[in-house]
């Protein structure tokens, strides 16, 4: 099994409020993936809630593959999520391992 997290912070925004939609917006679009990929055995996203911490979002997703990681990466609906993200991505931090 493959277990790839992605840690995602977000740009700046003209208030606490815009940041807060555009997070819950993310976290939505992000978790409605689980309908749509079926390579996508589990996923998680959590809104970071320690001020103190640098990231703004955590995915945790599983997979029975590297394959079915890379079909998931390719699929249609998370590119759309990904162009989302992208538009208000400041850095992103990634990790795959096996378990």
């Amino acid at each position: 099994m493959i277990k790839h997290i992605v840690l995602f912070k977000l740009k700046s925004f003209a208030n606490n409020e815009e940041k807060a939609s555009k997070l819950i917006e993310i976290k939505e679009c992000l978790l409605s993936l689980k309908d749509k990929v079926n390579e996508l055995l589990s996923i998680e996203v959590g809104i970071n809630s320690n001020p103190n911490e640098n990231f703004d979002i955590a995915l945790d997703t599983s997979f029975n593959s590297m394959e079915d990681l890379e079909k998931y990466a390719k699929h249609p609906d998370h590119l759309a999520v990904g162009k989302i993200i992208r538009e208000v991505l400041e850095e992103r931090s990634c990790v795959d391992y096996e378990m």
